[in-house]
């Protein structure tokens, strides 16, 4: 099979993953870049990114063809999905939108077609799942008449060092040719080069244990935070004095939510469990994240019992620091603990989006918080650059004169407190 040098290329999918891509392949391919969700096309036409990972000026410097209509994609030679692989209210792989997806590009696509996966899945599923899919919609005969391949999405949202051109992209294709052609598309947009893995399982199992891997990393600081709050030691200066070893590992504790971290060990728990194999280290690390939030909120009531005062302030609600993205947000189970112990939380954040926190998750977004104040607590639970700017002059307008700055995230250790008020952190 001969494939086209300068391809045409359609990325299915424009959210966090999808879009930067798309821009990046504009630069040097014919690009269609296809979303269902017409609002977002149209938002991405008039120039504004709602994720915040392309600027204006980046998505009108390059001739990318945006649509939500599948037939603007017919004849395309490459097929990129980008889709979200979330899980459903038990923890196990939703599959939805990647079904949707293949039976969209099974429509769209001609004879010759490679369709390459980016979105998180386990083993078997580009394969075995997406594989039959594109075959029963499209009529072609996979292996022969269209090829498959898979490349795993490493999008670090909202970190400007890390960014897609910036990250070693592992490419895999159902044939050696499949794989060498992948990698000569991404390495036109690649800067850190590309890696070549031994078959498209491979990169599924890559990519589904690097995510994994951090979540039980950070399980484990979670716990022994757990330990040195009993002990009174503050978990930020024992990692200040464990980071100076060369090979320490430098995790820190926290909520763990999100599309990426906080769901990528289920689809691997879930591949296990399918092979009879219970993963007991992978579901431990998820059990001791999902508890942080209720776990935070328990710490905050503890440090508040002896007060009268029961008005908290919750200063961000994103999954995490410099993103507006509210999927998945341990913060919600902070919120809720805090609420259930009678508490009147109010919730700040500036990036994220008020109607889209009252859809999901009921809760109201207050404007500027000096407005509600005084707080009897502040807590930060987000370290967002606006409140990492927080000065002196910032709590003494928010907190009752004896309040109690309840610092998450470590944010203000530097910030001497006006007068009475008090701070603790984790």
């Amino acid at each position: 099979m001969t494939f086209p040098e300068s391809p045409s290329i359609a990325v299915v999918g424009l959210g966090y993953v999808g879009l930067p891509l798309a821009v990046a392949l504009a630069e040097c391919f014919k690009v269609v870049g296809f979303d269902v969700d017409r609002q977002r096309v149209e938002e991405l036409r008039g120039g504004w990114d709602r994720t915040r990972e392309v600027t204006e000026e980046d998505l009108r410097a390059v001739p990318l063809s945006l649509t939500a209509e599948p037939a603007e994609m017919a004849g395309c030679d490459v097929f990129i999905v980008t889709v979200p692989t979330p899980v459903d209210h038990e923890n196990r792989p939703d599959l939805k939108a990647v079904i949707a997806a293949s039976r969209t590009v099974g429509a769209a696509m001609t004879k010759g077609a490679v369709v390459v996966y980016e979105s998180t899945v386990y083993p078997g599923v580009t394969e075995d799942l997406c594989g039959s899919i594109l075959s029963e919609v499209s009529g072609l005969e996979p292996g022969a008449d269209f090829f498959l391949g898979y490349s795993p999405e490493r999008i670090n949202p909202g970190d400007t060092r890390h960014g897609l051109a910036k990250i070693v992209k592992v490419v895999a294709g159902e044939t050696p040719e499949v794989t060498d052609y992948l990698a000569r598309i991404y390495g036109r947009v690649i800067e850190a080069g590309v890696f070549r893995a031994a078959s498209i399982k491979t990169a599924e199992a890559a990519k589904v244990i690097e995510n994994a891997q951090r979540d039980i990393n950070i399980a484990f600081v979670n716990e022994v935070t757990k330990i040195f709050n009993r002990l009174d030691l503050s978990i930020h200066d024992v990692l200040d004095a464990a980071r100076t070893k060369w090979n320490f590992l430098d995790f820190r504790p926290g909520m763990v939510g999100g599309h990426c971290i906080g769901v990528d060990p289920y689809y691997l728990a879930h591949c296990s469990e399918a092979l009879g194999l219970h993963p007991q280290v992978i579901l431990a690390g998820r059990r001791t994240n999902d508890s942080m939030g209720t776990y935070f909120a328990g710490m905050v009531a503890e440090a508040l019992r002896d007060r009268a005062g029961r008005r908290v302030l919750v200063l961000g609600l994103t999954f995490k620091e410099n993103v507006p993205d509210l999927r998945n947000s341990k913060v919600v189970d902070l919120i809720s603990a805090l609420g259930q112990r009678g508490f009147q939380v109010a919730v700040h954040d500036p990036l994220a989006d008020p109607q889209e926190a009252l859809d999901d998750y009921g809760l109201e977004i207050i404007g500027d918080p000096r407005a509600q104040a005084p707080f009897d607590c502040v807590v930060g639970a987000v370290a967002h650059q606006p409140y990492r700017e927080f000065a002196r002059q910032d709590f003494e307008a928010l907190l009752v004169s004896d309040g109690l700055v309840f610092d998450l995230k470590n944010i203000w250790a530097d910030i001497e407190l006006p007068g009475g008020r008090q701070r603790r952190t984790i």
